[in-house]
């Protein structure tokens, strides 16, 4: 049994389809015709009245007799009053005026407009720097001067299109002052576009007629083929996209997290999070804040992709570390602001908690740029990720420096100790043979330690050496270096003093101990007294070993003579180091 014979039918439907469709692009071509010449022109006859402007400009510029003199001074003899009020009549142009460089009037076809002054802020911050200004006007035609030279249809118009251009008078790249014209483009646009829409009308009917050919080749495709072939490739393409926004992203947070972990200071760390930052999140201007050491405040680091930090901010004002997790500003329907964030204008916001070893050590919050209100929120894992990583960092520089402060410091009174006291002071002796700068060595050591470990216990000796190690330490300025080299002996760097500024400040040290009351239970312990050492580079000696045994000699000299003094190192040395000379400066307070 044969089918029944559908191609009629079908071969109708086709051209049904096709010819609507051609009535449809019909109809917008036309509609188009109507609507588009109208920009096109009015920038097409920019361009006209431009190039028209500078052949204005060129002749009067030529007919002056000293364009310079007459736009600086404002002076136009008559000659050249009489070529310029003939040039309404002899060209485009109705109106024009000059202008100095101040934007001051100081000729134009309308005398009254002498003297007054142009004071748009496009005189001074465009065509003062030598660029051309033009503004298209529509005016009435009382504006029109001399109308019937200038226009055809003012019987017919009662608002006529205005073109007003600001030429620059440049000499050398010096602005010299401007001319303004106003030239009447009513007839002139009216002609261009009666023009321009029947090229466009042409061109509509032909770009048709070549549309229907190509419909009526193409129409027996498979158009459903096509569609899926393009889904299929939107898809592949939107998975590559994907797949190289993951590659970048997981790249980028290893080059982090490899500089983070390279940094020597948190300084150091915060600039690698500033730079890496601005890439990995570029919807998003943020800023990080860190824990102060008293912990009442969060300190601003660092700030990128033009976001700002405040100097401190408190923990009570962020909703994020108050509740202890991720807060998402704009995300619920109901939303507070935290403090940080004011002032607030909308945009929505995380505020990441940095979490090191199970403790909050700072803040990291980003907030999303204009418009950029869903890739932002789609960013949230990745900037979760980005936090991870900042805290991991900013763990790993804490712990660094806190190991270092503990192999530099001594546990017992804070100061430093002696291997850091041998590397400091080669470091100045180095410092001082390039520079020529002067330096002194002070040795110090507690008097009659032993008696207080013996009569008090050791529980007062160390509280009688962590007072002696904060006088110490407190007596120290700029780069001076106070250590505690072991047991009851203490020794200080005193870089770029003279030798008579080291002794007065070995005395005051001195002085300050004395003074010193320490409180042990329900008693004072007796006064505590120092013997000191001074010797200087590089009477006393070059090199460490050197200058610090000369210190321990004039220690020891204090302390025959008496304890409880001052003395410094003989100005010559043998060569097993003992001086052969002392000079005592001050005679002791007291025998301890």
């Amino acid at each position: 049994m044969t089918q029944p014979d559908r191609g009629p039918l079908s071969h109708r439907l086709k051209w049904i389809s096709i010819v609507l469709l051609l009535m449809a692009l019909a109809a917008t071509a036309g509609w188009g015709i109507y609507k588009l010449p109208a920009p096109l022109v009015d920038r097409m006859l920019q361009i006209d009245i431009l190039k028209q402007s500078e052949l204005w400009k060129r002749r009067v510029v030529l007919h002056l007799a000293n364009p310079e003199v007459a736009l600086s001074t404002g002076a136009i003899d008559g000659h050249d009053a009489e070529f310029l009020s003939s040039m309404p009549e002899a060209s485009d142009v109705y109106r024009f005026k000059l202008f100095d460089t101040t934007g001051r009037v100081i000729w134009s076809t309308r005398p009254d407009e002498v003297g007054t002054t142009e004071d748009r802020a496009f005189f001074r911050n465009d065509v003062a720097r030598g660029m051309v200004h033009y503004i298209q006007e529509i005016v009435p035609l009382s504006e029109i001067d001399g109308l019937d030279l200038h226009t055809e249809n003012s019987a017919n118009a009662t608002q006529h299109n205005v073109a007003e251009v600001f030429m620059p008078i440049m000499d050398n790249g010096r602005f010299l002052g401007a001319v303004e014209f106003f030239t009447d483009i009513s007839d002139l646009r009216t002609t261009f576009i009666a023009r321009l829409r029947v090229s466009l009308a042409v061109l509509s009917t032909i770009a048709l007629l070549a549309l229907a050919m190509v419909l009526l080749v193409t129409y027996r495709t498979n158009r459903f083929q096509v569609q899926a072939l393009h889904k299929q490739s939107a898809k592949e393409r939107d998975l590559m996209d994907e797949q190289l926004r993951l590659a970048r992203e997981v790249r980028l947070l290893g080059e982090l997290n490899e500089w983070l972990q390279s940094s020597r200071s948190l300084d150091e760390l915060f600039d690698m999070v500033t730079r890496f930052m601005t890439h990995i999140l570029p919807e998003a201007e943020g800023s990080v804040y860190v824990y102060s050491n008293s912990r009442d405040v969060l300190d601003g680091c660092a700030s990128w992709n033009g976001g700002s930090h405040k100097a401190h901010i408190h923990p009570e004002g962020c909703w994020g570390l108050r509740r202890g997790r991720t807060y998402e500003f704009g995300a619920s329907e109901i939303d507070f602001v935290c403090e940080h964030a004011e002032p607030h204008d909308g945009r929505p916001y995380f505020c990441f908690p940095i979490l090191a070893h199970g403790e909050t050590v700072g803040l990291l919050h980003l907030r999303a740029h204009d418009g950029s209100g869903e890739a932002f929120h789609d960013s949230k894992k990745l900037a979760q990720l980005c936090a991870e990583q900042i805290s991991m960092a900013i763990a790993n520089v804490r712990m660094r420096d806190q190991l270092h402060d503990q192999s530099v410091r001594d546990p017992l009174t804070g100061l430093f100790n002696r291997r850091h006291m041998t590397e400091t002071l080669r470091k100045s002796i180095s410092r001082s043979q390039q520079t020529g700068a002067r330096l002194s060595l002070i040795a110090v050591d507690v008097d009659h330690f032993k008696k207080f470990n013996d009569t008090h216990g050791h529980d007062a000796g160390d509280m009688v050496l962590r007072a002696v190690g904060a006088a110490l330490e407190q007596g120290c300025d700029r780069d001076e270096v106070a250590c505690r080299i072991g047991g009851e002996e203490f020794m200080l760097i005193l870089p770029d003093n003279s030798a008579d500024d080291a002794m007065t400040h070995a005395e005051q040290l001195r002085q300050a101990v004395e003074a010193v009351t320490v409180r042990y239970g329900e008693k004072s312990l007796p006064r505590i007294t120092i013997s000191v050492g001074v010797a200087h580079y590089p009477a006393h000696g070059t090199m460490p070993q050197d200058l610090m045994r000369a210190a321990d000699d004039a220690l020891y000299l204090a302390k025959d003579k008496g304890r409880n003094q001052v003395q410094v190192a003989g100005a010559a040395q043998t060569a097993e180091g003992s001086p052969k000379e002392v000079a005592k400066l001050h005679p002791p307070a007291s025998t301890a």
